[in-house]
């Protein structure tokens, strides 16, 4: 093993995880039988992992009566229809990503509008699939994946499925293609139904690591296109045209990527319109400003409250058109990427043109496994001073969350909630040019928190890193047991000359800012025993190094990174090796798992986290042995998070890791 084994494979290439067929599932494979291998760069002496003793479960709110937003895990897509056929809508949610892969049906009980409805939590029925839609075929609804319909869903799910039988090649670059998304509708208005797809190409966006030095992007935009094809036979022996892309407004209809096209009489007046999502947060209105048997389509203008454009909170929305509360008019219900779904309701009224709808409110289900959005970063602590330990967590939409621990046996939880700092509710956003990956994760935040004291005043601070590589740090201004947060600021370096940053970030840092790689811990942690909380984190050429605090007059001062963490012959870690949107990503937590007397560093890794056993400290080096991940349970696509926490009210402190999904996992042994 050489110090560049270490993290030579950390993430792959992030364009990859939007591939598919065979590549993707021989990755898959690869990933499962030797994930840390490929994840941490490591090889075990013996040549295989010598954990992997242990599993991880979910862990319950054990909290009757709780009600919370109804989810599944990384990325909803809402199949809304009345799955037990008692007369009310259920939503089936498919969620096609690690480890909560499945089609899940969550059971209307009955009584009130869709806003007051509390669902039943998600009952499993099978396998998701990618790009699933639904439509209403004579007044059914019929499942579609790419390239088939799948009408008997209720028997099979998605195996089988009749193919669509279409001539030509769809769309010419469909190596780029992410959304692929086919159904059915009577587009022409003659009888049988034509086929409808949408297709989200991400061949002119590229990937990642393209801005210049003003923060301009400096590849192309997403592609969100919607091709039809005409049915000139029957639907019991179609006859399909070659596909061509829609137009509106006298322009090819293309939005920013993921079109999820929705065909419905949104205005009323007896003709089909059309709305769109995209691979961000809007919702666009196309009018059918022709006929029900020859539509035309006027250029898109937002969707509106009356008030203002409709945005969902997050990205990667999947809208799907259905009159869910059976006024006579079609609502919209919308997944999005932390696996909520949401209802926004037409009222039935239109406004210079425009059918207005309420914003989106998020269904609720009753209390299950907790789940903090997606690719959840928790970190333990005793947060409210009241003896038990809660956890405060990171997502990926960049809020910070609080779940409390209630007490009890088995322990209670209380629903996640979002800390507000100098005010408000604290929030991270990459905006337009904060993601090494591009401006289509501009809603994105990635916050990963760690709770200490660290200007040691006696209360908890928050330490953080986030999408932008930053470090902050949320003083706490409140009192013991009431803790109250300022505003962010940032973290300091006594750097010698001018700041050191990752090569491909495009802005230059403030003199004293301490910029690394996105996304990795900010272990703050008394490293040397010396008193002063130090700092633990991936440098800018992502090697575990300390950050040491020292005390300079009246003040505290953090050193420049030493890379003092080693493995047993004392080369230095290095977690992650790989630059732009494959760099950071690094969580870790310093844990004795084999309870020795001596701190071990437990890291994120596929597939779910790595062991790497503390074996000797001395020569100002702290060595490690790699052993392996502790489970053989997949937890990850992209990245976990341990922490550590006594979350069964034991009296003592066990791993747990936050999962792809943003489900809470606890290790048992």
């Amino acid at each position: 093993m050489t110090p560049d084994d270490l993290g030579r494979a950390v993430c792959r290439k992030p364009i990859a995880r939007f591939r598919e067929g065979l590549g993707r599932c021989l990755r898959a494979t690869i990933l499962l039988m030797c994930g840390a291998v490929l994840v941490c760069g490591i090889v075990p002496r013996a040549g295989v992992p010598r954990a992997m003793s242990a599993d991880f479960e979910r862990i319950k709110y054990h909290h009757p009566g709780l009600v919370v937003d109804l989810g599944v895990g990384l990325w909803a897509w809402p199949l809304p229809m009345d799955y037990d056929g008692d007369g009310d809508m259920d939503l089936l949610v498919g969620c096609p990503d690690k480890p909560y892969n499945g089609l899940y049906w969550f059971e209307n009980p009955g009584g009130g509008s869709p806003a007051q409805i509390v669902f039943k939590p998600a009952v499993r029925i099978g396998p998701a699939a990618r790009n699933m839609t639904i439509a209403y075929v004579d007044g059914q609804p019929r499942l579609y994946t790419p390239g088939r319909r799948h009408p008997d869903f209720r028997t099979r799910g998605f195996a089988g499925g009749e193919p669509f039988r279409v001539s030509a090649r769809l769309h010419p670059r469909i190596r780029s293609v992410r959304a692929n998304q086919w159904k059915e509708v009577d587009y022409d208005g003659d009888g049988d139904h034509d086929l409808i797809v949408g297709i989200g190409d991400w061949t002119d966006y590229g990937w990642d690591d393209a801005y210049d030095a003003q923060g301009r992007w400096t590849n192309g935009p997403l592609h969100g296109y919607v091709y039809v094809a005409i049915n000139r036979g029957t639907d019991a022996q179609p006859q399909y045209d070659d596909a061509w892309r829609l137009e509106a407004g006298g322009k090819v209809i293309d939005v920013y990527g993921m079109p999820s096209p929705n065909f419905a009489d949104f205005d009323g007046d007896g003709d089909l319109d059309l709305i769109c999502g995209e691979f961000i947060d809007r919702l666009h209105y196309f009018e059918n400003v022709g006929t029900r048997t020859a539509p035309r389509y006027a250029a898109p203008r937002p969707l509106s409250d009356g008030q203002q454009a409709i945005r969902m909170e997050l990205c990667m929305i999947v809208p799907v058109a259905v009159d869910f509360d059976q006024d006579g008019d079609v609502d919209l219900v919308v997944g999005q990427e932390d696996g909520r779904v949401a209802w926004i309701e037409h009222t039935g009224e239109v406004i210079d043109g425009v059918p207005r709808f309420l914003p989106p409110r998020f269904f609720r289900q009753q209390a299950d496994a907790i789940k903090v959005g997606a690719l959840v970063t928790p970190s333990g602590c005793d947060w409210d001073g009241d003896g038990d330990d809660d956890l405060i967590c990171g997502n990926t939409a960049g809020f910070i969350e609080w779940v409390e621990n209630l007490g009890g046996q088995p322990v209670r939880w209380a629903a996640p909630r979002r800390l507000k700092a100098g005010g408000r509710v604290f929030r991270i956003m990459a905006g337009e040019n904060g993601s090494i990956q591009g401006p289509c994760e501009a809603k994105w935040g990635y916050t990963v928190p760690w709770v200490a004291d660290w200007n040691g005043d006696g209360l908890l601070d928050i330490v953080l890193n986030s999408i932008w590589g930053t470090v902050l740090w949320l003083k706490n201004v409140g009192r013991p047991g009431h803790p109250v947060l300022a505003a962010a600021q940032e973290v300091e370096v006594a750097w010698p000359e001018k700041p050191i940053k990752p090569a491909w970030v495009w802005w230059q840092p403030k003199p004293r800012q301490l910029v690394t790689q996105w996304r990795t811990t900010p272990a703050a942690v008394d490293v040397n025993e010396d008193g002063l909380v130090d700092l633990v984190m991936l440098d800018h050429d992502g090697y575990l190094a300390l950050y040491e605090r020292r005390r300079v007059g009246d003040r505290l001062e953090l050193l420049p990174g030493k890379r003092i963490f080693s493995d047993e012959r004392g080369d230095p870690l290095r977690l992650n090796r790989r630059r732009g949107g494959s760099s950071g990503r690094r969580k870790f937590v310093f844990f004795d798992l084999d309870r020795d007397g001596t701190d071990d560093l437990i890291v994120n890794a596929t597939p779910n986290v790595d062991w790497l056993r503390s074996v000797s400290k001395g020569d100002g080096l702290h060595r490690f042995e790699y052993l392996g991940p502790l489970a053989k349970r997949v937890l990850s696509g992209h990245t976990t998070c341990p922490a550590v926490a006594d979350v069964d009210g034991d009296g003592r402190r066990e791993l747990v890791v936050g999962g792809e999904d943003g489900f809470l996992y606890r290790l048992v042994e």
